[in-house]
């Protein structure tokens, strides 16, 4: 019966729904604890590993082959400048935002393929770059573009979303090779190191917090990352790929409600209609496409 249970895609699409709420609240929880980026991401990966590795050693405490376990290393090295730099933006524009410009990946995971890799892309991909730059132009305003004064809250998401982009092209044979669990618990300690250096090298504190940050942090590594990412992870064993990519783009939209009810932003036309226009291009990029 719980095999039949865990075997449906009704199931799937739970986990994968109960993850979008979990890793929607990331920005919230980054912008009520006020801390360093670098402060927030460590923590975020720290707390979480204390949930991952013992259900790492109660499943057997697997050991990846030498060859993936550099390969998690190098994404583990992209992953953790991603966080630094969206949780560093997090706090210097509005939590929708962030989270919307750090949704690119799919735009630079084309890009990269195309002048690293020399790939070939499908008009598809022209198409949706095309709809998310007009996007990106709608929600940036003609104003910061006539003078060059760029937020520097959207460009570190900007900037975010293209470490992510790498850090799926590092990791995306092992995690054909590696369980979720193993791979989650290796990674997030790799993070948990680096971010651990970076944050001495950078003087940043790791103690003296209010009450109120340490829960935010808690939560940040708990509910986004564990719970949040086990979700997502789950569901993408037993669904298609390109579909819950795309359905990950709701996570915006998670964000932007739960920012307008807990942190009290407000959402500027700009902000809905270049928005908009940006998931349409992701969207579109991600989109099966028999014809290419």
């Amino acid at each position: 019966m719980l095999r039949r249970i865990r075997q449906s895609p009704y199931t799937a699409y739970i986990a994968l729904f109960f993850g979008i709420i979990c890793i929607g609240f990331s920005a919230i929880f980054v912008k009520i604890a006020n801390v360093p980026g670098s402060v927030s991401s460590f923590y975020r990966l720290f707390i979480a590993a204390l949930a991952i590795i013992p259900l790492w050693i109660y499943r057997g405490m697997k050991i990846p082959s030498s060859g993936d376990i550099w390969l998690i290393f190098g994404g583990a090295l992209f992953f953790a400048f991603d966080l630094f730099l969206w949780n560093t933006a997090i706090l210097l524009t509005s939590a929708a935002t962030a989270t919307l410009l750090a949704n690119n990946a799919p735009i630079w995971l084309g890009l990269i393929s195309l002048v690293v890799l020399r790939q070939k892309l499908p008009r598809k991909f022209w198409v949706g770059l095309l709809i998310a730059i007009v996007g990106l132009n709608i929600l940036v305003g003609i104003e910061a573009w006539r003078t060059m004064n760029f937020n520097r809250g959207d460009l570190l998401s900007l900037a975010a979303g293209f470490f992510y982009a790498t850090y799926l092209l590092f990791t995306l044979d092992s995690r054909k090779r590696v369980d979720t669990v193993t791979f989650m618990t290796f990674s997030v300690v790799f993070m948990v190191i680096l971010l651990f250096f970076t944050n001495l090298f950078l003087g940043n504190p790791f103690f003296g917090f209010s009450a109120k940050t340490w829960l935010a942090l808690v939560g940040l590594g708990l509910i986004a990352h564990f719970l949040g990412w086990i979700s997502i992870n789950f569901a993408l064993g037993h669904l298609a790929g390109t579909n819950v990519s795309v359905t990950l783009l709701s996570q915006t939209i998670i964000t932007a409600i739960l920012a307008i009810i807990i942190l009290g932003e407000t959402i500027s036309f700009n902000q809905i209609a270049g928005g908009a226009l940006i998931l349409t291009g992701v969207y579109v990029v991600n989109r099966k496409n028999s014809k290419g």
